[in-house]
């Protein structure tokens, strides 16, 4: 479905083309053609006078110290079962309940097994040796059994990761009950959300 913008199309022209000045042409008009997606820079480059007065530090005056930016992919699949976070420094998956686990269970289901497969390789990728495994749920219930319910299901996770790395791999494994929500638990698909498995572990220098 396209998403709906305020203005509804002000410009009354059919949609799904931009309007073209008087002379030029446009998407959609004879033709017109896109350009390369690898166009260059084609002037001359600016040079620069490295002792300019203008470029100089104040007397006394130091430059800062460089900072490095934790930079923050985010990739999820279509229905937001799957996500996945790399930043500079680790790389979280978060899974939602639903498909690793029958309702109110922390069996694993029949597809689990390969949506933790494709954990541990990237795991083994990274050559990380200490991963956390956090469950969560949603408020439904009581906290007390959200909380059992959280510990059992990422300790099934970290059980089915461990056999796939070895013993070099250490856990970190704890269950939070309803604590730390990511939606809104008035609503399913909130509830939804909040009831997951997250993996995470420091990416390789």
């Amino acid at each position: 479905m396209a998403t709906q913008y305020p203005t509804d199309n002000p410009t009354g022209l059919p949609t799904g083309r931009a309007p073209s000045l008087p002379g030029e042409k446009g998407p959609g008009d004879p033709g017109f053609s896109e350009p390369p997606d690898n166009i260059g820079d084609t002037e001359e480059p600016v040079e620069v006078d490295a002792k300019a007065d203008g470029l100089r530090l104040a007397g006394g005056a130091k430059l800062a110290e460089p900072k490095v930016l934790d930079i923050k992919f985010v990739t999820e699949d279509l229905g937001g079962e799957e996500r996945r976070e790399d930043s500079t420094a680790k790389t979280k998956f978060t899974l939602q309940a639903e498909v690793l686990f029958p309702k109110n269970s922390a069996k694993l289901n029949s597809g689990a097994k390969a949506r933790i497969k494709t954990i541990a390789d990237e795991i083994d990728k990274q050559q990380s040796t200490e991963v956390n495994v956090f469950g969560f749920t949603d408020d439904l219930g009581s906290y007390e059994h959200g909380k059992t319910l959280s510990k059992k299901r990422a300790t099934a996770v970290q059980t089915e990761l461990s056999q796939r790395l070895g013993s070099e791999v250490s856990f970190n494994v704890r269950g939070y009950s309803e604590d730390y929500p990511v939606a809104d638990n008035r609503t399913e698909e909130g509830r939804a959300k909040n009831r997951r498995v997250e993996v995470s572990f420091p990416k390789k220098d």
